[in-house]
């Protein structure tokens, strides 16, 4: 398996893409926030979404039309999050309608979703007036402004590919994520459509997709809000012409593999551009009774304030992260737990067998100046091991918070 430079949605044989400035919001004049990625052949599919219980329509409506394993596009927007909405429905299923209509398939064959800010009536005007331009700009190379029109509050596009081979033959899978805040994803406003030119039926796709998914998006919590709209959706078209991979195969377990790499890189990218951050935080945890564990553990530092304010500040606080590993609710004999801070500066151990350690202030300082920081948890109990991912919380996330609707 191998990343290819300059990866998109659109690398994959027979998928193309295309965004546009469709007016969502009546101020943006500037932003793409209409999108359009279609296959040129009939595609199996397979999705997971938020288990919020307030949903987006969009979910819903996608919900429905995949129910038999089949999509063949996506029709997104940025701007309007199409949630608490009373003719929410109504609207998803005209965009549906209205990207079937430009690209000449049946309405039931596309997945739709929305991000942006919840409550709002979404208006379909701009769709109206977008999607036949942008069915008209549909190319190869039109994965990067499908991935830039999905942006809400992110600073950066996220998008990669990689190739993988199977029974004989090159494969490639390409991906577009979004997402910045309102990001602690439990799946089951974070927004990844992947796509890939393999033949894999639409069961072991959402086998491959689900077992990505618990180590790579699952991990992620930029503020502890599980967003309504959380869409994570593949398809295939098989174009690649690999064996179709339906059952739990050699093929199977490299497709997976190659998958969960893919996601993982997409993960990094989304807790390192959450709302404010100046930094990725990245928590290891080896040593746990179960994976479990291991992956409660590391959720609970990421996902913790306080971590998140003292890594802000380059505080080598090592209470706060035991105290984040303590109410975890997992398995933990803290009287076992080291901890360490790592960075391309150094690495320092802060605490050893539950007990903090002194240390060299300016050291853990300049570690913790880097904007990638590794902190190291090894709780000495077992094999299981995990990695989540998460940001620091600065000024900047309340301020963006504090008037994302105005």
């Amino acid at each position: 398996m191998k990343f290819i430079e300059n990866g998109t949605v659109t690398s994959p044989k027979g998928f193309k893409a295309a965004g546009v400035i469709g007016g969502i919001k009546p101020s943006n004049t500037t932003k793409r926030d209409i999108m359009m990625i279609a296959s040129d052949t009939p595609c199996t599919t397979a999705a997971v979404f938020t288990k919020n219980l307030v949903k987006s329509s969009a979910i819903l409506v996608t919900q429905k039309n995949i129910e038999n394993g089949k999509a063949q596009a996506v029709i997104a927007n940025s701007g309007n999050a199409n949630t608490c909405n009373a003719d929410g429905i109504e609207k998803a299923e005209r965009m549906c309608a209205l990207a079937a209509e430009s690209l000449g398939i049946d309405k039931s064959d596309v997945i739709v979703a929305s991000t942006g800010v919840i409550g709002q009536v979404l208006p379909i005007e701009p769709f109206e007036r977008a999607v036949p331009e942008i069915a008209r700009l549909m190319s190869e190379n039109g994965g990067s402004d499908a991935a830039e029109a999905i942006m809400t509050t992110d600073t950066v596009k996220k998008e990669a590919a990689v190739e993988v081979e199977l029974s004989g033959k090159k494969v490639t899978i390409g991906v577009i994520a979004k997402g910045s805040g309102m990001i602690h994803i439990n799946m089951g406003t974070m927004l990844s459509f992947v796509t890939t030119d393999a033949a894999v039926s639409s069961e072991m796709l959402q086998a491959a997709l689900s077992e990505a998914v618990e180590v790579s998006y699952n991990m992620v919590s930029v503020d502890g809000d599980t967003s309504t709209n959380d869409t994570l959706a593949i398809l295939a078209n098989g174009m690649a012409g690999n064996e179709e991979i339906t059952t739990r195969s050699a093929d199977f377990m490299a497709f997976t593999a190659a998958l969960t790499e893919l996601c993982k890189k997409m993960a990094k990218k989304l807790a390192g551009d959450g709302e404010g951050a100046t930094k990725l935080i990245v928590c290891t945890v080896d040593g746990a009774k179960t994976v479990t564990d291991a992956k409660g553990a590391a959720k609970a530092v990421v996902s913790s304030s306080l971590v998140k304010a003292a890594m802000f500040g380059s505080d080598a606080n090592c209470g706060r992260v035991l105290c984040a590993i303590g109410y975890s609710g997992c398995d933990i004999d803290v009287s076992k737990v080291d901890v360490s801070l790592v960075s391309k500066a150094g690495e320092i151990e802060v605490c050893k067998d539950g007990i903090g350690l002194a240390f060299s202030e300016e050291l853990a300082k300049k570690i913790l100046l880097e904007n990638e920081i590794t902190i190291k948890v090894s709780l000495n109990d077992g094999e299981g091991s995990a990695e989540a991912y998460g940001c620091d919380l600065t000024y900047d996330y309340v301020k963006i918070n504090g008037d994302y609707r105005t």
